[in-house]
């Protein structure tokens, strides 16, 4: 596990931790307290991958936004694993690229071990950093 505490123009030195974790691409389970930093977090990983960071917001009501050929950002927030389902979206995981989810819990854990599908999981912890600041917990599963 790596347990990082960062300020919000920090964050290239974790981004560039999970790059090295998934350089190829993979699933990333975001965790935190609602207005933690997990779009922001998105948002910086979006740019080492050279996409425009103002294009990346949050998939709230949409549930899935996709940037690019293989850059994909959930929000499971409102509809919870059973909207990924419904909505045919479970099966993005099969594609090449990053996806990254927030809002990721325990039950679509279980269902990613299911499938067999690999994944992390970042948890953004607001309480137990410094003014300002976010301790950011990396969990390879």
């Amino acid at each position: 596990m790596i347990e990082i505490v960062l300020a919000e123009n920090e964050l290239d030195i974790l981004v560039d931790k999970v790059y090295k974790l998934l350089p190829d691409g993979g699933i990333v389970l975001l965790r935190g307290n609602l207005g933690s930093g997990k779009t922001t977090l998105v948002k910086s990983f979006a740019e080492v991958l050279h996409i425009d960071k103002n294009i990346v917001f949050s998939p709230t009501f949409s549930i899935m936004n996709r940037y690019g050929d293989d850059f994909f950002h959930y929000d499971v927030y409102n509809n919870g694993v059973n909207g990924l389902i419904e909505n045919g979206l479970f099966e993005n995981f099969q594609e090449n690229g990053y996806h990254f989810v927030e809002w990721g819990d325990e039950k679509l854990e279980n269902l990613l071990n299911e499938y067999g599908f690999s994944y992390i999981i970042i948890s953004i912890d607001t309480e137990n950093a410094e003014k300002n600041r976010r301790l950011y917990k990396v969990l390879n599963a």
